[in-house]
């Protein structure tokens, strides 16, 4: 105990592990310095600071955020942060007129800013790494080989010809036992859909954070003519915080990028999972592309889906984020407390964890290459078809429930005689009702899909209409800037 005791870190040493931050917040640089020359500038045009200093402050910064660029920035630990690394420098830069820079603000409206800036950004990025997905999935949905690597330029969203995953088709699963028949424009245009609805949540998270907190000082405000409109407007914020003490102690944007994130490794997570499964001998409906996966260290016959299961793996990380910043906020009176030092962590690497996520999971899909023929069989050869005939039977005047029955003893007469619904004839149906007729031959997959021809359904020609949707939307989201 007492050699222990001896080992352990002890006064400054203790300080500088425990409360130091500078090892993960450097990477706030460029805004903290943004953040810095807007302020200076704004505390120049009001006259509070003399216009020269605020050169020389505006000046230094500029050579200090090329210092850091070019990797000569000397980042000193014992001065715990990024803010505090960068101030010491300016001094050294350019002298006393450094310390005006800090005038009529704090380091909590200044870290509030920063950290608004960085996840703007983020958010941004990771909208555009969901669009190039979704462009992906739809390429694939529209059969399109190749088109999916090549991000510009969109094919017509008025086109309707050339799509044969419209009509290629599957088995579906629910309980992951086969269910019906889909196509697999279908089954990929779900996951377009997920991905969507992400994008919609990142530009949440984005406008979130897209609020102004400078200015808040401490936590009171400051007692100077400070013009932050015209601060907010430089650093592209739409908007500034409108009570002081919640604009410090606000993460409240971080928990949206972070539950964002979340849900969106949720869906990555899922499609990692059916490429893995798709993707295995047993299915075999799926090719992934060589730099997608690795081979075995001992069995060499072997390619492993590794992205496909690394994608599904980190998610579990996201959401620990997304608690651990949940819990941190969930007992702290207003305003700042320096439990919110573990907000950044959190944030930084759920970032990091979903852009890679999502570029993974692009390059997978756009290399994807498809068994449509093994998909067919599969389809084929199994039980898919039972609610189709029992729908027959519906067509023939027999109640769902009574057509329900019939089918199901149907279906086990087929799998103790080893056959498909395919493989039985005419007078295995009789056998199970007479209400059975030759025109029972005619249900097959593929009048299955084409039965499904309602909005959002399956059938070949709902398929085309939601590609030309999802075509349009893309277009949407490509004028828009998003990518």
């Amino acid at each position: 105990m007492r050699a222990n005791l001896a080992s352990a870190p002890r006064g400054a040493d203790l300080a500088s592990q425990f409360t130091v931050s500078l090892h993960y917040d450097r990477r706030l640089c460029k805004e903290d310095i943004a953040g810095s020359i807007a302020h200076a500038r704004m505390l120049a045009r009001q006259g509070i600071i003399p216009k020269a200093d605020a050169e020389k402050i505006v000046k230094g910064l500029g050579q200090i955020e090329k210092e850091i660029e070019e990797g000569t920035f000397k980042w000193k630990p014992d001065l715990e942060d990024i803010h505090m690394n960068i101030e010491s420098r300016l001094y050294e830069v350019i002298g006393d007129a450094a310390g005006r820079l800090h005038t009529a603000r704090s380091r909590n409206d200044q870290v509030a800013t920063d950290t608004r800036l960085w996840a703007k950004k983020q958010a941004s990025e990771a909208i555009a790494r969901l669009r190039r997905l979704q462009r992906a999935l739809v390429d694939v949905a529209d059969g399109t080989d190749g088109r999916a690597a090549v991000p510009t330029p969109l094919p017509s969203p008025l086109q309707g010809e050339g799509t044969p995953n419209a009509e290629s088709v599957l088995p579906g699963y629910t309980h992951l036992q086969r269910g019906q028949p889909v196509t697999l424009g279908h089954h990929m245009l779900a996951y377009f859909e997920m991905f969507d609805r992400d994008a919609a949540r990142f530009t949440r998270a984005r406008a979130a954070a897209d609020v102004m907190p400078l200015g808040s000082g401490a936590m009171a405000g400051v007692p100077y003519p400070i013009d932050r409109a015209s601060m907010a407007n430089g650093l592209g914020f739409s908007r500034i915080s409108t009570n002081s003490m919640d604009a410090v102690s606000d993460r409240d944007f971080m928990l949206d990028f972070l539950h964002a994130a979340a849900v969106c490794q949720v869906h990555l997570s899922r499609l990692g999972e059916e490429l893995v499964l798709w993707s295995s001998e047993e299915f075999g409906f799926v090719r992934l592309p060589d730099s997608y996966t690795t081979g075995s260290s001992i069995m060499p016959q072997k390619r492993n889906p590794d992205f496909a299961e690394l994608a599904r793996g980190k998610t579990g990380r996201v959401f620990g984020h997304l608690i651990g910043l949940l819990t941190v906020m969930k007992g702290l009176p207003l305003t700042y407390n320096r439990d919110m030092q573990e907000d950044k962590e959190a944030l930084f690497d759920a970032a990091d964890t979903v852009l890679v996520t999502l570029e993974a999971a692009a390059g997978m899909v756009a290399g994807a290459q498809f068994d449509t023929a093994r998909m067919r069989a599969a389809a084929g050869k199994s039980y898919v078809l039972a609610t189709d005939i029992a729908d027959y039977l519906v067509g023939k005047g027999v109640p769902f429930r009574e057509a329900y029955v019939i089918v199901q003893d149907l279906s086990r007469r087929a799998k103790a005689a080893g056959k498909g619904f395919g493989e039985l004839a005419l007078k295995d149906y009789q056998a199970a009702s007479l209400k059975f007729g030759p025109d029972v031959m005619k249900v097959t997959v593929d009048s299955s899909v084409v039965a499904r021809d309602v909005p959002g359904g399956t059938a070949p020609g709902r398929v085309r209409e939601a590609l030309q949707d999802a075509y349009r939307r893309l277009y949407t989201a490509r004028a828009a800037g998003e990518w």
